[in-house]
């Protein structure tokens, strides 16, 4: 019988919610006005295409059937890996800034790049869990446990280097990126063979140093990273603005509504950059709030994976906090300096109506698993 739902991860996101809805219609106010002659056409795109329909998703994937899920993933996948082939054919898909990454459905248009984050998390955690309860029911035997751990690198690999290929020809380097980690940690987590682990991570790199051979900005955003002195104004511009945002709020913050940047000072301010802003006009004490909001929502999610009866739930609930809490890590990391800059967007906080309805159609998903087992 299904218990209650893990209220703590509840409140947390709500929190977050709550947070991106203010700082959203804060930041993005000026840039509206600018743009469509309003204050409020950002706010009410994401409370509309966002939340609204992102609160829709959660609520069915919380009350879906955790086997059906689980049934239905390789379709999900299948369909996905269709949408983003069909991004390439002329009238169907639309460019922003070089990039191919949207489909065009009418008054609105989606990211299929953003629904294969929770899907492929469901179809490798339904992939591993077969995998992982064919090696704990079967009698030991070395030489088909090679031979089936070898079938698994072999799928696997198959299935990444189609996905890659699709978000390369966007290109969507981040979001592969995103996949990629959280695909090896799933891995990880399922107890395969560390030697595939291994490989994995090392193919990654081979990877990620072709592509960053083969487009001179990804290098120089690399380069930028060790020396922003290289080009203050060029490609550094963001990363020097960036840094000098966080810096200027001081422990207390400057005041909601008081940012400096929030006017044309800084790029991709109600998206990538947005974390900037909300450490600027809340400073290094609402900076630690947000952060610790995170870190609790990674407490609760790993905790309800540990607590999962079978594999399935426990590598999807791992999976969907890993995947949410990575790119947190990442987006701060980047405005303060640790990282490079990626284009990868704050959870629950960042503008973009495609993002949002994900991460709360995952929240669905994690709560569904966490009232089997509190």
């Amino acid at each position: 019988m299904a218990k209650k739902p893990d209220y703590v991860l509840l409140g947390t996101v709500i929190i977050l919610m709550v947070i991106g809805i203010l700082i959203l219609a804060n930041v993005s106010a000026p840039l509206s006005l600018e743009r469509f002659g309003t204050t409020y056409y950002f706010l009410k795109h994401q409370l509309l295409f966002g939340f609204l329909v992102g609160i829709i998703f959660g609520f069915l994937a919380f009350k879906i059937p955790l086997n059906r899920l689980k049934k239905w993933a390789p379709i999900l996948l299948l369909i996905n890996l269709a949408l983003l082939a069909i991004i390439f054919l002329p009238g169907v898909g639309s460019k922003l800034g070089g990039a191919a990454r949207w489909i065009n459905l009418g008054p609105f248009s989606f990211q299929p790049s953003e629904p294969l984050k929770l899907i492929f998390i469901l179809y490798l955690a339904t992939w591993l869990a077969s995998r992982k309860d064919i090696r704990d029911t079967r009698k030991p035997d070395e030489k088909y446990l090679k031979w089936t751990h070898s079938q698994t690198l072999l799928a696997f690999s198959i299935i990444i280097i189609i996905i890659s290929l699709l978000l390369i020809l966007q290109p969507d380097i981040s979001t592969l990126g995103v996949i990629l980690l959280v695909a090896i940690l799933m891995y990880f987590l399922a107890k395969m063979p560390l030697w595939q682990i291994f490989l994995m991570v090392l193919g990654g790199l081979v990877a990620l140093f072709a592509l960053v051979k083969l487009e001179p900005y990804r290098l120089n955003r690399f380069l930028v990273f060790f020396n922003p002195t290289v080009d203050p104004m060029g490609i550094g511009y963001q990363l020097k603005q960036a840094v000098i945002a966080v810096g200027s709020g001081g422990i207390s913050g400057l005041g909601m509504g008081m940012s400096q940047f929030k006017s044309g000072f800084l790029p991709q301010i109600i998206s990538d950059s947005i974390f900037a802003v909300f450490a600027e006009e809340t400073g290094f004490i609402g900076s630690c709030v947000l952060v610790l909001l995170f870190f609790i929502f990674l407490w609760r999610g790993l905790r309800i994976g540990r607590l999962c009866q079978d594999s399935f739930s426990q590598l999807t609930a791992w999976g969907i906090t890993i995947w949410i809490c990575l790119q947190a890590f990442i987006n701060i990391a980047a405005m303060i300096g640790i990282l490079p800059l990626t284009g990868i967007p704050l959870p629950f906080i960042s503008y973009g109506g495609s993002a949002l309805v994900v991460q709360l159609a995952g929240i669905g998903v994690l709560l569904n698993i966490s009232r089997q087992i509190t």
